[in-house]
């Protein structure tokens, strides 16, 4: 089915074309969610509730774009409300303070050839060990493109707040990334 045929059929409410479009965006959406949950489980729950607004609002996709981006702005917006919603439980900021040691000033080649042999699921498991906050802006800074503007109204939080929280980000998962590496080499690692 294409997707005007898919949008289409959603729009007389048809259950088989409402499934088609489900299991097409299924695997894809999920990947966008589990960048910002918790765990898988949250990840579905934010998944569901950005269908039943794609259900609800598909007579409001003007054709202009492509249909699965369409889709992914919802799932993205749904996405953050879910975690504006509970600002309280996400948007506590832990604070990160560098160590000597913690880092190596460089990455060797053997270290660099590893991380870019991580899988797509390997790498949102590290990103799922940021804190709430630092994973939100992670996010939208990073995969989505967003401006420190754009994402200091959306989570609403200061510009400032907004950029502190993505330096913190990457120091973080910079951390995690090189525990992992040492890890898998069997060194002794440093503690968080």
């Amino acid at each position: 089915m294409t997707d005007h045929e898919l949008i289409a059929g959603c729009l007389r409410q048809d259950r088989t074309c409402q499934e088609a479009l489900y299991k097409r965006f299924y695997g894809k959406m999920l990947g966008v969610t589990m960048r910002y949950a918790r765990d898988r489980d949250e990840a579905r729950d934010m998944l569901q509730e950005g269908f039943i607004k794609v259900f609800t609002s598909i007579s409001n996709f003007s054709g202009k774009g492509s249909f699965e981006g369409w889709v992914r702005r919802i799932v993205v917006n749904t996405s953050i409300d879910h975690l504006r919603k509970n600002k309280h439980e996400y948007m506590i900021v832990s604070s990160v303070h560098s160590r000597d040691g913690d880092l190596p000033d460089a990455v060797d080649e053997a270290d660099e050839n590893e991380l870019l042999q991580l899988s797509e699921e390997q790498l949102i498991a590290c990103i799922q060990q940021l804190s709430p906050a630092y994973r939100a802006v992670f996010n939208l800074y990073v995969m989505e493109n967003l401006p420190h503007k754009e994402i200091s109204e959306r989570l609403g939080i200061s510009e400032g707040t907004s950029k502190s929280n993505l330096a913190k980000a990457r120091y973080q998962l910079k951390k995690i990334l090189y525990q992992k590496i040492r890890t898998s080499h069997g060194e002794q690692t440093f503690t968080r």
